[in-house]
């Protein structure tokens, strides 16, 4: 078996754009062009600008994903705010591993799955919408949940999190879908937070302040 695989096709553009973003794009070129024809230049700059921006966060970059066997993606690019063992949580029972995501506006915000196996639940929650980076953005926001068991029986959830700016979760799969590992599934509009719970003896190789990219970025691996 190969080191690496794609899992899902590969874009056939140079500048691959999330199909999520097309609607922003759209209006802000809109808007651009109608200052252009009224000849308002400094207006029609600052929007180029801005549609220049939206592109870039609504980037999909192709990414190439890790084999090894029992090995835990990152679902998101961005930084690790947190990494360690708890006790409890409202998504898992009993002891676990939590790592936290915090994506800024800068970085790719497409999410994708952690490991291969079947979405057992997914379960939304209407909330608040703190700044992502703070560790009460974990309950208090509005966020989405995703339950995977792997084949061997053990349990995943990604927690996509709304953030101060992040008013719109979206999420591709549902109850009974079989996803890969590295699988786009999801994406949260303009800033935002992951979260992921492994079962406690998972072997933690991220800590605070690792940079880490989505389906690239090994987190942990399952024992």
């Amino acid at each position: 078996m190969s080191d690496f695989s794609w899992s899902d096709p590969s874009n056939h553009t140079a500048f691959p754009v999330a199909r999520a973003g097309y609607r922003f794009i759209f209006t802000s070129v809109i808007i651009t062009a109608v200052f252009a024809l009224l000849e308002m230049n400094v207006p029609a700059l600052i929007c180029l600008a801005v549609t220049f921006c939206i592109c870039c966060f609504f980037r999909d970059p192709d990414r190439v994903i890790p084999n090894y066997p029992g090995a835990v993606v990152s679902p998101a690019d961005g930084k690790v705010v947190f990494a360690g063992p708890v006790d409890n949580s409202r998504f898992v029972e009993g002891p676990c591993i939590k790592i936290s995501i915090f994506m800024s506006i800068f970085n790719v915000h497409v999410n994708r799955i952690p490991h291969e196996g079947r979405v057992k639940a997914v379960n939304y929650y209407p909330g608040k919408f703190f700044s992502a980076n703070l560790n009460k953005a974990s309950t208090h926001n509005e966020h989405n949940a995703i339950f995977v068991e792997t084949e061997d029986g053990k349990n995943i959830c990604t927690v996509q999190i709304a953030g101060l700016i992040a008013r719109r979760i979206i999420c591709k799969v549902q109850e009974g879908d079989d996803v890969a590992r590295g699988h786009r599934f999801g994406l949260i509009c303009f800033g935002s937070r992951l979260d992921v719970y492994l079962p406690p003896d998972t072997t933690l190789n991220v800590s605070v302040g690792n940079k880490v990219k989505a389906g690239t970025s090994i987190l942990g691996d399952l024992i």
